[in-house]
């Protein structure tokens, strides 16, 4: 009989990455199947912990070579944003649909708090502040970051594009920006001392790229990223 385990995560990719790991193989070894889908879960529970559960199920004729070791992806290049791309009325219909969800959510969780959207060439951003917009920071920005991915799935409704939404809270964003910068700043200076490379924590698509472009330009060490998401690493390296 097929092994089979359950894992769980905070959401479906996370769940699946712990199973795998679990298991000691690559993706396409198993079958996977998602019990509690974060799909299902209300937009307005948001400060609700979650927890997504999936079931792995090994397939058939896996040999032992194959089941001892995950394959490891390393990428030794700075990340570049993706391009929202979309043209003037999928952003209205975008700004509209970001626009009603802040309003029911801020009444439905009788929060007060102003909030302004804008956009460029590659994000839309989402600005909350005042009142009690910084209960949705979270620790280390988490709960701010879940909601980010709520709002970029309630953003692409009605349009055939992925919008890329850049939330902030109450300057949190730039803020985060400045300690990034100057803990790039600080390893830099360890790897230069030291020779020997640095791996950071696990951090988004949008915190790596703060950390690729605060040292892009360094002519004694360099960047690249390892690891798959919501895993991926930046290592800071000797030239």
């Amino acid at each position: 009989m097929a092994k089979s385990i359950v894992a769980e995560g905070k959401t479906s990719t996370e769940a699946i990455e712990n199973g795998l790991k679990e298991l000691k193989v690559s993706k396409d070894k198993v079958d996977i199947k998602i019990l509690e889908n974060e799909d299902k879960r209300s937009f307005f529970s948001i400060l609700t912990p979650r927890v997504v559960k999936v079931e792995l199920t090994l397939k058939e004729r896996i040999d032992e070579k194959s089941t001892s070791k995950m394959p490891k992806k390393e990428y030794h290049h700075a990340e570049k944003p993706k391009k929202i791309s979309l043209d003037a009325q999928e952003l209205e219909k975008v700004k509209n649909n970001l626009t009603t969800f802040l309003e029911d959510f801020t009444a439905q969780k009788e929060l007060s708090m102003k909030y302004e959207i804008t956009s460029d060439a590659e994000y839309v951003y989402v600005t909350l502040k005042e009142g009690e917009a910084a209960k949705l920071i979270g620790y280390r920005g988490e709960t701010l970051n879940a909601m980010q991915t709520i709002l970029s799935a309630i953003a692409s409704k009605g349009i055939d594009k992925k919008a890329h939404i850049i939330l902030d809270i109450e300057d949190y964003r730039e803020k985060r920006k400045k300690a990034l910068e100057e803990l790039a700043d600080k390893l830099a200076r360890t790897v230069i001392r030291t020779g020997k490379q640095v791996t950071l924590e696990p951090m988004s698509a949008y915190e790596r790229k703060m950390i690729h472009n605060r040292l892009q330009d360094s002519q004694r060490v360099k960047t690249y990223s390892i690891g798959e998401e919501p895993y991926r690493k930046v290592v800071i390296t000797k030239k």
